[in-house]
């Protein structure tokens, strides 16, 4: 994406169901575990690199001695950074005593994360301030080992506000309104009742109160606290957490926007937001591993038994398209395959672009998370060719010369590495001109491929959200090596509504698809239209979430996608460009087409999955018209 965007968190939970003599014994280490969660969470650092955090549990402690340690960190490679505090420790262990690492009980008693149910997630912060404070998994502690509680997730509730209000009645006393705070004490709180009913119980029934202890760890219903927790969370979530006698659970949200994937076999349990990253840790084939199903929770109890349990009612599914254009790694099986896809879907549009001129036209990509979806780009223009080719032989007639045929079979579509980007360059200068300059040259460009005045240059992205970086730096760059016309290709669709499900994309004044918008109703002498939107939004703020329509979808109804796409590729264009620009958008049928299994597509369409989502969007109008430079929930 030339517009990098903060995104999606990461979530990695891993319960060894064995002792810990069992992983000595056949891996040779006591710490075979704590190893596997650090690739778990190494493999899933495109998901955040603001900070990261951990957290270990040890079961059957005795009183006195701890079991539960978390270490979180915001450091420039957060990930490494725990992970090379936790290991100092083992290595300081090492060079008094190797024979320690092999103690199991000693290891236990004395040393942090030497436990058997671990939580680490990975953050991206799309609100708030990157420090400690804000970093996962947070803890909600207590004295009875019950009642403690580990969260930690990638998720964004649209209605904080109206929860954090509930909690206000019930009594409490929340230190923050945000949604993790909000979310943790929702549990927590359910989490109480759940311990004091039990407890309750069992003391109607003469039991001692350590017995009525021993019994709860046994007996509580995970379940029944999520569903108290969650009924009125309006957003997408992939929720874990951790309770402190050693049970865990991971709850996703009823329309599947935030992923999960799990497997099980008689030594672990683990969970992880990316199917391939549990593939790559422990060797396993795709189909081994299962996803989460939507409003279900996959609960694991204390003794080791799984249960994958449906907490609230499946709606329709919505899973993130965004997922399968940019955020997951292409290295899962089923999201390479859709990235190809979506470059292939988009060939009828590029060629037609350049007339079909395939001996004057090179094609490329920028950045590198654009590549896959150039190769299907490149398969689909091959296939085109051919199509062509099999045209120009039998025209030819059965007395073709092998001259003639020669020329046709070897042509080829054009392909070149045009950008490489080198180095990140800095500067403090705060004139605009000058700092203009220097991201003009953050990318280095092949001198020589592109023949001067003759050829076209396509060059495909994963998406253009903002544009910014086309019109600072990429057009520029493209532009100085005097290609006629220069076509930018969008293997997503035109982003034209914020998210408010984990996407760091907020603010209607963000996205450049709006903006052609608006300047579209002004120059059509339409611009009644968006007052008229702002009135309308205006009139339903006080509505409960649920009677909101998305009145924002008004701003573009007058205008085609080609239409908005020629005013977009009008305002990117740099002053004194050289080369024609044009910029194609991916349809949003080609996109269902290209990834079928996940159809959430509110950022392009405006359909939200919950009700909290079109009271977003009209508050984001709402901000933007009133020049409210902040989000929308």
């Amino acid at each position: 994406m030339s517009d990098p965007i903060k995104h999606e968190c990461g979530i990695a939970l891993l319960r060894l169901k064995q002792p810990l003599e069992y992983y000595l014994e056949k891996y040779g280490s006591a710490l075979w575990g704590l190893n596997k969660m650090h690739l778990l969470m190494e493999k899933q650092h495109n998901r955040g690199q603001d900070g990261a955090g951990i957290a270990n549990i040890k079961l059957d402690m005795q009183p006195g001695e701890r079991y539960i340690s978390r270490s979180r960190s915001v450091q420039k490679n957060p990930t490494q950074d725990i992970f090379d505090q936790i290991n100092a420790k083992f290595k300081a262990i090492y060079d008094e005593n190797p024979d320690k690492l092999k103690d199991v009980s000693y290891l236990k008693k004395n040393v942090g994360f030497t436990g058997e149910v671990f939580l680490g997630h990975l953050r991206y912060g799309t609100y708030g301030r990157n420090s400690i404070e804000s970093c996962h998994p947070f803890l909600r502690q207590s004295n009875w080992m019950t009642r403690n509680l580990v969260v930690a997730g990638n998720f964004n509730l649209t209605n904080v506000d109206e929860l954090f209000d509930v909690l206000v009645e019930l009594g409490q006393h929340p230190k923050e309104k945000s949604d993790t705070v909000t979310v943790m004490e929702k549990i927590g709180h359910f989490l109480d009742v759940e311990n004091d009913e039990l407890y309750a119980h069992y003391k109607s029934l003469g039991y001692a109160k350590t017995d009525i202890y021993a019994r709860i760890q046994d007996e509580i219903k995970i379940d029944k606290i999520l569903k108290k927790a969650s009924e009125r969370w309006d957003g997408g979530y992939a929720m874990a957490g951790l309770l402190g006698h050693g049970s865990a659970f991971v709850l996703r949200d009823p329309s599947g926007i935030r992923p999960a994937f799990w497997y099980e076999d008689d030594e672990i349990c683990v969970v992880a937001s990316e199917r391939p990253v549990i593939q790559t840790a422990f060797n396993l084939k795709e189909e081994d591993i299962q996803e989460l199903k939507p409003g279900h929770a996959l609960i694991i109890e204390k003794k080791g038994q799984v249960k994958e349990l449906q907490i609230n009612a499946p709606r329709e599914l919505k899973q993130c398209s965004f997922e399968r254009i940019y955020f997951s790694r292409g290295s899962d099986a089923d999201i390479y395959k859709e990235r190809k896809a979506l470059g292939r879907l988009i060939v009828k549009d590029v060629l037609d672009s350049v007339g079909h001129d395939y001996d004057n036209s090179v094609f490329s990509f920028i950045p590198n998370t654009a590549e896959v979806s150039f190769y299907g780009l490149i398969k689909g223009l091959e296939e085109a060719l051919n199509q062509d080719k099999i045209k120009q032989i039998q025209a030819l007639g059965p007395n073709a010369s092998s001259e003639a045929l020669s020329d046709i079979i070897n042509r080829r579509a054009r392909i070149e590495k045009i950008a490489i980007k080198d180095a990140k360059l800095r500067t403090f200068i705060t004139q605009d001109d000058s700092r203009d300059d220097l991201v003009a040259h953050v990318y280095d460009i092949t001198y020589g491929s592109v023949r001067r005045g003759t050829d076209n240059l396509i060059v495909i992205d994963d998406s253009i959200v903002r544009g910014t970086t086309l019109r600072q730096s990429i057009l520029r760059i493209l532009d100085r090596l005097g290609p006629k016309k220069i076509v930018v290709v969008s293997s997503a669709p035109q982003i034209r509504y914020p998210d408010c499900y984990g996407i760091d994309m907020a603010k209607m004044g963000d996205f450049i698809a709006f903006e052609a918008a608006i300047a579209l109703l002004r120059q059509s002498g339409q611009a009644h239209i968006i007052d008229e939107v702002y009135r309308a939004a205006l009139e339903q703020v006080q509505l409960p979430k649920e009677q909101v329509k998305n009145v924002v979808q008004r701003i573009y109804a007058p205008f085609s996608d080609k239409e908005i796409s020629a005013q977009i590729a009008n305002m990117l264009t740099p002053v004194g460009m050289q080369a024609e620009v044009e910029i194609i958008y991916q349809s949003v049928e080609n996109l269902h087409q290209a990834c079928p299994g996940h159809t959430g597509d509110w950022y392009f369409t405006g359909n939200y999955p919950t009700p909290g989502g079109n009271k977003v969007v009209n508050r984001a109008f709402i901000n933007w018209m009133e020049k409210r430079n902040e989000r929308a929930y």
